[in-house]
């Protein structure tokens, strides 16, 4: 899987989950300014991105630190090249 099939796979998963229109997710997106996610619907992206790509989040703390859609789909990356 390319990393571009990545990020649409990401874009994807979170658009179903919190019925969001595609065309807002873009990398500037601010989870909480611009898609209106809070810190309870982290815990939903945590749960929908771990069964998505079969990898673990909730224990990393480089989680804490995601604010954009695009810090999420290096996070992401980073996590599925390193076989995680």
């Amino acid at each position: 899987m390319t990393d571009q099939e990545i990020i649409e796979r990401i874009n994807k998963s979170l658009a179903e989950e919190f019925e969001l229109d595609m065309p807002e997710m873009v990398p500037e997106a601010i989870f909480k300014d611009d898609l209106d996610l809070d810190s309870l619907d982290a815990v939903d992206m945590v749960i929908v991105l771990e069964q998505e790509f079969e990898i673990k989040i909730k224990k990393d703390e480089a989680f804490k630190s995601i604010r954009t859609l695009g810090d999420l789909h290096t996070f992401i990356l980073n996590k599925k090249n390193q076989g995680s």
